[in-house]
């Protein structure tokens, strides 16, 4: 499928277009050959009251619409499934939304600002473990007012709100389509996006088509070709079918060495790096039965003793970089307490932390991890990093991705190597979901000075004005530990060159834009 190609490192391009808004490419042929993208992130469903992950957010983009969304390079929400959405007065507690005229589902119905509410409101009232309510955490009520208006009023300020309703939690469905109780589990979807979804096997593939009645910002009197998503559960089944020419796009999921070793010169391979923030984190579970990270002190010891940079060399050929901080480098009020409280791997000073606190050596931990070739070489460093102090003793428990995520809600694990994508371009989205009140992973970690500095955060509106609150909150999480950053990650997307658009494809606002991708 793919022809020569030429390199493009697509972060400058699509700032500098960005402002052109989200033009969707247009096919040549209604029965144009799909573009075939291959990703290894996992969708996990397709309902979205029921998940919160960047894989199934991914699709989610494509398929649903949200009232507002990110235009390439921006990071400022603007409407889409909205014709206009604002605050109303100076407190930031009442946000609402005017729809745009016309829209429509795929199944033909309009939609209208019943369905809206609907949505929001299931999400909530299903409250599955798996998805967003946690991100909505600020939002009261929701009320319609006509067919077109919708009022959202908020349990306190939240400037970031526009934001989240621009993630896949703000997803519209069909209220007609969606049981107001329970998930929808057919492996359908009704939804006004770009694309309609044709087919979808669960692993392997999903199979869209231009929706030809989407109205949003998008939409220029065109839609993009179709587009068929392969989805392997392996860096090395992506790899083997690109190289197997099997796919015209790879986003997300190549070996760390592979993308090492790339040539920029090399005229077969064109490569695309974004700006999206993916932090890697060691997560403690102080509500895991009789966990030993309940005390302070065992979870300050391992702090000291992770190695970033053996991580990074060893295991991904230093294609991401060491993280020191719950918020990631390039994100407002950014730094490096990780780093500053415990520079450098040192078992002395972790032993006597131990010592003081009275903790028996060598304490045991289960640690958990998804499977894969990736996660099982990261988690294997760690458990020799830790058990090479004497201090420590792990085990290492892995789980196919959502056996792994239900292991989590279930508290299985001492700790678990996990990844957090930032859902909207925000320093919120490290803070509020991970350590505010009612975390996502409930893992038992409360700080009523974390919770108090978010507050105050979501209470501006300008928000370069946070940055010395977002420092004090890292500070503080550096402290405490419940969680440890080892690092962060860029995306790449690799390409041939008949295929145009993979600039855009993904930037950092949890948007995945298939509909700019085109055959030249």
């Amino acid at each position: 499928m793919r022809k020569g190609i030429q390199i493009a490192i697509g972060c400058a391009v699509v700032a500098a277009v960005g402002a052109g808004g989200l033009t969707l490419m247009s096919s040549s042929e209604e029965d144009a050959e799909p573009i075939t993208i291959g990703t290894a992130e996992v969708v996990t469903g397709l309902d979205p009251a029921g998940v919160y992950d960047s894989g199934s957010w991914a699709l989610f983009s494509n398929v649903y619409q949200s009232l507002m969304t990110f235009r390439p390079g921006s990071l400022q929400p603007v409407p889409d499934a909205a014709s206009a959405c604002g605050f109303q007065g100076s407190g930031l507690t009442t946000y609402t939304c005017t729809l745009r005229e016309g829209l429509r589902f795929s199944d033909g119905r309009e939609v209208t600002a019943a369905d809206v509410k609907y949505s929001f409101d299931r999400i909530r009232a299903i409250n599955d473990p798996q998805g967003p309510r946690t991100l909505l955490n600020t939002l009261k009520s929701t009320r319609t007012e006509g067919d077109r208006k919708i009022v959202f009023q908020l349990r306190t300020p939240d400037a970031t709100f526009p934001y989240k309703i621009a993630t896949g939690a703000g997803s519209i469905v069909d209220r007609e389509s969606y049981p107001a109780d329970r998930l929808r589990t057919d492996n359908k979807v009704v939804g006004s996006g770009p694309y309609v979804l044709e087919t979808y096997k669960s692993g392997d593939k999903a199979e869209l088509r231009p929706n030809d009645e989407y109205e949003g910002t998008g939409k220029s009197g065109e839609t993009g070709g179709p587009v068929t998503v392969r989805y392997f559960t392996s860096a090395a089944a992506v790899s083997a079918a690109w190289k197997k020419q099997q796919l015209d796009v790879v986003s997300g999921g190549m070996p760390p060495k592979e993308l090492a070793d790339i040539n920029p010169a090399d005229p077969d391979t064109k490569v695309v790096e974004s700006a999206a923030a993916n932090a890697r984190t060691l997560v403690l579970d102080q509500h895991a039965k009789n966990s030993p990270v309940k005390e302070k002190a065992v979870r300050r010891a391992l702090a000291a003793l992770i190695d970033r940079d053996a991580i990074s060399r060893d295991v991904y050929a230093r294609t991401v970089d060491p993280l020191y901080s719950l918020i990631p480098q390039g994100m407002n009020g950014h730094k490096t307490p990780f780093h500053d409280t415990y520079p450098e791997p040192d078992s002395d000073r972790a032993a006597e932390m131990l010592a003081e606190a009275g903790v028996t050596t060598p304490v045991k931990l289960t640690l958990g991890h998804a499977e894969g070739t990736m996660n099982e070489a990261e988690a294997k460093s760690v458990r020799k990093q830790l058990n090479a102090s004497g201090l420590f003793e792990v085990k290492l428990a892995k789980r196919s991705w959502a056996t792994f995520q239900e292991s989590i809600s279930d508290h299985e694990f001492d700790g678990f190597l996990i990844s957090w994508v930032a859902d909207f371009p925000d320093p919120d989205t490290f803070t509020t979901p991970l350590v505010g009140h009612d975390p996502v992973w409930r893992t038992g970690y409360e700080s009523k000075r974390v919770e108090d500095l978010i507050l105050k955060t979501q209470q501006e509106a300008k928000r370069d004005r946070t940055a010395p609150d977002f420092r004090a909150i890292q500070r503080i999480v550096a402290d405490d530990v419940p969680m440890i950053p080892l690092w962060q990650q860029k995306d790449y997307v690799l390409s041939g060159n008949e295929v145009s658009g993979t600039e855009y494809l993904s930037d950092g606002t949890g948007m995945w834009r298939l509909w700019r991708l085109n055959r030249i």
